[in-house]
């Protein structure tokens, strides 16, 4: 299941508006002036390898440039809490995905377009180290001064970086874009630090702003659910003063009450869906050892020996499988009771 920083981070820049903020902040200026930003779309799909999704998940937008050329951007959240050193790596093999499906989208055109990829990290464990070009990656022979050409033999390809770890609060809050995008970038930037309970009583223009704007009760509801998900005690007290300080107080305490016991049934829920597998896994594992333990005793019977009621008791309580499938091996093999009895009382 998606976790709270995979949901938060894919409403806030899922929709286009509030992508193009986020995009305007990190992508050259020539590419920002050369978009039609009236034309960006979210595409629908994820290349995310499937193990990787609760770590990392992905977002797509296709635009024009002004001169009417298809351009992608693809934008992967990256929210595990270490650095992956093979990144470089992986969002090649993303962005000839994403290749792949526009090809077979447009079977008629005799050129790709540009797909422009960009990684946004939130980690809470220090900068974004690892390479941002695959060429890096490749173990060239010789020295550095001479790999020159080995390197042009190898791929080139690098994708931008928004590592928010490396900027300061003052910074995210002075970026462009609606009051949702600041506040969320302020959020995963410290919503898995110890600094959070503190920064949050400074952002209360901010989550006044995020109130204020037209879709403001939905937005702000999925910040204090974000907030109720990673956040402490220290956290929620600190959140209940800053929704105090922008709306009415019994209004705060029902926002907070509201997603508080959906988060809190939604706990339930996963935990009896948990028990119902760990259920349902252990009743199949107790059906499983009970066939086996019939099939020793029918054996048993058929080569004609008689067991006492001990030794059946003994064998048809058994849950152990793989003593089960020693006991049926040795009376398969076996030529007297004995042998196998002996086998049974160890």
């Amino acid at each position: 299941m998606p976790g709270p920083h995979d949901l938060f981070a894919r409403f806030t820049f899922g929709q286009p508006e509030r992508a193009a903020a986020e995009l305007h902040a990190v992508l050259p200026t020539h590419v920002v002036s050369q978009v039609d930003w009236s034309t960006l779309r979210r595409e629908s799909g994820s290349v995310v390898d499937p193990e990787l999704r609760e770590t990392q998940s992905d977002l797509l937008f296709s635009a024009r440039l002004r001169g009417g050329q298809p351009l992608l951007l693809y934008v992967l959240l990256e929210h595990q809490s270490s650095v992956d050193g093979w990144m470089a790596l992986r969002m090649l093999r993303y962005v000839v995905r994403q290749l792949e499906h526009w090809r077979k989208a447009n079977p008629d055109s005799e050129k790709l377009p540009v797909v422009v990829p960009l990684v946004m990290y939130h980690g809470p464990d220090g900068a974004w180290s690892a390479p941002r070009r695959v060429e890096e990656l490749f173990d060239l022979p010789g020295k550095a001064e001479g790999q020159g050409e080995w390197r042009a033999l190898v791929p080139r390809f690098e994708y931008l970086l928004d590592d928010l770890t490396a900027e300061r609060a003052e910074a995210l809050m002075a970026r462009p874009g609606p009051a949702l995008v600041r506040l969320a970038l302020l959020l995963l930037r410290y919503g898995r630090t110890e600094e959070l309970p503190q920064r949050l009583p400074e952002w209360v223009a901010l989550f006044a702003e995020v109130h204020a704007a037209p879709h403001g009760d939905e937005e702000l509801g999925l910040v204090v659910r974000y907030l109720l998900q990673v956040g402490d005690r220290t956290v929620r007290t600190a959140m209940g003063g800053v929704l105090r300080s922008v709306m009415e107080t019994h209004r705060a305490e029902e926002l907070m009450r509201t997603y508080g016991e959906e988060l809190i049934e939604q706990g339930r829920l996963k935990g009896l869906e948990q028990g119902l597998e760990q259920g349902l896994e252990q009743g199949l594992e107790q059906g499983r050892a009970q066939g086996r333990a019939e099939s020793v005793l029918q054996l048993l019977t058929a080569r004609g020996w008689l067991v006492s009621e001990q030794v059946r008791q003994r064998i048809l309580t058994c849950t152990d499988m793989a003593m089960l499938e020693r006991w049926f091996a040795r009376a398969l093999t076996t030529s007297s009771l004995s042998e196998v009895l002996e086998e049974l009382t160890q």
